[in-house]
């Protein structure tokens, strides 16, 4: 029973503090539970083998804190008015159309910043490569975007397009010793077919099934990269990946006789930053492209027909708009960027493998978008950085490191449910000037 239906049953008027304490120590049982198989019980390594730590403390501690997390969450939502909740909402929307009206000043600025990261007095090569990783997922956030956040069709199989990328681009570059300037379209491309691969058997599905689908599909890919073991040798990976060049020269110390690498060639010192500045530049180009991309491709008919597909479908159809065609240029596209991504992801790393490409990493990348706000290009920005770059914030809590993580999550989720920055501008508006200026506004 919950607190509203014991508040009718019992008649009062107020807060009910029996029920609160009711269902603090229901979650409070949960976590109990829980605890015990994960933080209580510890394997460690001792002479013969394995033993067992016991943490009892750990879970007490774990328990009263959500028992007294949950009791707090609940008084403050059953003290607060129906008024305020309206007031906040109406608040937090003002401040969401602020923060977009401004990203269009900010946007220039926060790109030089990102250009002249690497050259800062603190930065270091331990800065630039999580500002590499952040930008990385940016790129995949924005992708996935086009699908979620556009087209409003729900996808938690987006890692397989990430995989898809990295392993064309892989096994092209090792097998045919193509460059990665070559090989990029091409990863880009054959990630865009799958995409439409996964777009024909969804036609028809919505919402819950649409998920479950599109999980399957990601899971598909990622037990075939497993399994394959002559095309993608399973779970051994593909190493000895080729680098990127700058326009054919290498970043490496040692070249052969009558060849030049990037340092002799400008008449540099040798350093092992020049190569993962460059891969940060890179991957900030590629960025860059994608957010010019989505920006002008949703003021595009097809961009609005995404935007009318994820309003109402069924009035979709009634103007006229195919929904099919429309849902498969949103999975080809966004595909197409996840593509890509994976080809600098195989590239940055030199060696992948199909641990790299788990439902968790599409958990995260549909987590920055939802956290963003749906829709949000700087909303995505934002939530890269926070759910990516903030982890590094508690990288010394070692394995409580993704608890604080998903504590985070679970926190803004309950102050921001709708994203970060929920508000969202029309992509067309219609003049209210005269008759001529609507008949502008409708034709364009």
């Amino acid at each position: 029973m919950t607190v509203e239906a014991s508040r009718q049953a019992g008649g009062t008027e107020g807060t009910d503090l029996v029920a609160l304490l009711k269902e603090a120590g229901l979650a409070a049982l949960v976590a109990l539970g829980l605890g015990i198989s994960i933080i209580g019980i510890r394997t460690v390594t001792i002479p013969g083998g394995l033993g067992l730590e016991y943490r009892w403390d750990w879970v007490v501690i774990a328990v009263v804190s959500v028992f007294v997390g949950r009791f707090v969450l609940a008084l403050r939502r059953e003290t607060r008015s129906p008024a305020k909740r309206a007031e906040r909402e109406v608040v937090m929307n003002r401040i969401g159309a602020t923060v977009q009206r401004v990203s269009k000043i900010a946007g220039p600025v926060l790109v030089v910043i990102a250009i002249a990261l690497p050259w800062m007095p603190f930065s270091n090569r331990y800065i630039v490569d999580i500002a590499t990783l952040v930008l990385m997922y940016i790129m995949l956030g924005w992708g996935l975007n086009i699908v979620v956040g556009l087209a409003g069709l729900l996808d938690l199989g987006y890692v397989a397009f990430y995989a898809v990328g990295a392993y064309s681009y892989a096994l092209i570059a090792v097998h045919f010793d193509l460059s990665f300037w070559l090989c990029l379209p091409l990863a880009g491309l054959f990630a865009a077919t799958f995409g439409v691969l996964l777009g024909f058997p969804v036609l028809r599905l919505r919402g819950d099934y649409l998920a479950i689908v599109t999980l399957g599909f990601g899971e598909i890919i990622r037990v075939v990269l497993l399994n394959w073991y002559e095309f993608t040798r399973g779970p051994d990976g593909i190493s000895g990946i080729p680098r990127p060049s700058f326009f054919g020269l290498p970043f490496s110390r040692r070249v052969q006789e009558g060849e030049q690498s990037f340092h002799t060639f400008f008449g540099l010192d040798y350093s092992s930053m020049h190569r993962i500045m460059f891969l940060y530049y890179l991957i900030l180009v590629l960025a860059l492209i994608t957010n010019f991309f989505t920006m002008r491709i949703r003021k595009l008919p097809v961009g609005r027909a995404w935007e009318a597909l994820r309003e109402d479908e069924i009035a979709c159809r009634s103007l006229g708009i195919n929904p099919t065609n429309t849902k498969l240029t949103a999975f080809a596209i966004g595909a197409m960027f996840g593509g890509f991504a994976g080809s600098f992801f195989a590239t940055r790393q030199g060696f992948i493998s199909p641990e790299s490409f788990t439902f968790v990493e599409s958990a995260v990348i549909l987590a920055i978008v939802v956290l963003g706000g749906m829709g949000s290009q700087i909303g995505v920005v934002i939530a890269a950085v926070l759910l990516i770059g903030g982890t590094e914030l508690f990288r010394e809590l070692e394995q409580f490191r993704m608890l604080a993580f998903g504590g985070a999550m679970v926190l803004i989720m309950v102050w921001r449910p709708r994203g970060l920055l929920a508000h969202r501008d029309p992509t067309l508006r219609l003049s209210a000037g005269g008759q001529n200026a609507g008949a502008k506004g409708g034709a364009s």
